[in-house]
């Protein structure tokens, strides 16, 4: 069995750190490794990854929705999302999951002791990450989500596939933000800016004096530990988690699809958690 996460840039990833430290714990000697896939070169990875025994892989960005017509079979909430973050090589057939969605959510429970229930939410973005929180959010019974995108058409047909009609879309210019987030007690970044190696930042964060009291902010970019969007929040005294607690609950449920088996969930994210803070020394 061999392991691999692919993406552009992954090199930074603490995914190798994580399942390398549950699969040791499991007494599993499996490699998992970093490896770099362009914008344009997944064809080449599948056969590539076929020819040289990697019998699974997780992927981020930019390929969480690139992958869906390039694989044999994907499962349904995996194809709702219309993105996958984790790939079986099953009986010759790739196979997509999802696992980010049921991540984010038992973040928020963990990590802010925030159950999405009953909450309205702001999100930003509509790409892999959003198509993955954001259904994953309406299930966990959120009053209202506000999927804000600057490519209103993109946040519209994420909406659109929510069969419980929680997902609204919004545009991504300040005044629209600023009204979304006055009515959210919970803003989720899913876009990249403020990411290790992303250009880009946030142009203006005058959106977040608009979060009322209490509410808190949740940026699924766990490098670096501390994005600008987090520290502009917690200037202004909300609370805020990073994608780590995420990265580690959706890396659980990977592995099970990896080793085709439930796995003691809880045990394994105390491994995970443990390697990180190790990895951090």
């Amino acid at each position: 069995m061999r392991l691999q996460i692919i993406g552009d840039p992954v090199l930074h990833s603490k995914s190798p750190v994580i399942q390398g430290a549950m699969l040791a714990a499991l007494g599993l000697d499996v490699e998992y490794t970093p490896h770099v896939v362009r914008r344009g070169e997944l064809p080449q990875y599948l056969t590539w990854a076929r020819e040289n025994g990697i019998t699974g892989f997780n992927a981020t960005m930019p390929h969480k929705e690139d992958l869906i017509p390039l694989l044999d079979e994907t499962d349904p909430a995996a194809r709702a999302m219309g993105a996958v973050n984790t790939v079986c090589l099953r009986d010759g057939k790739w196979v997509g999951f999802n696992t980010d969605g049921a991540g984010a959510v038992a973040a928020l429970k963990d990590g802010l002791g925030l159950d999405p229930a009953g909450l309205t939410v702001t999100l930003l973005g509509a790409g892999g990450a959003a198509k993955a929180a954001a259904p994953a959010l309406s299930q966990a019974g959120a009053e209202r989500v506000f999927v804000c995108n600057r490519t209103l058409g993109r946040a519209e047909a994420l909406c659109a596939q929510d069969p419980l009609g929680r997902l609204s879309p919004a545009g991504f210019d300040p005044g629209t933000l600023r009204r979304m987030a006055e009515r959210s007690q919970l803003l989720v970044n899913c876009t990249n800016l403020g990411m290790a190696g992303c250009p880009h930042q946030f142009e203006d964060f005058s959106f977040l004096d608009a979060l009322p009291d209490g509410a808190a902010v949740f940026d699924v970019i766990y490098h670096p530990a501390r994005t600008q969007l987090l520290a502009q929040a917690e200037g202004r005294g909300l609370r805020t988690l990073n994608g780590l607690p995420m990265l580690v609950s959706q890396a659980v449920l990977a592995l099970e699809h990896f080793l085709n088996r439930p796995l003691d969930r809880k045990a394994m994210a105390a491994v995970a958690a443990g390697a990180l803070g190790e990895a951090a020394l």
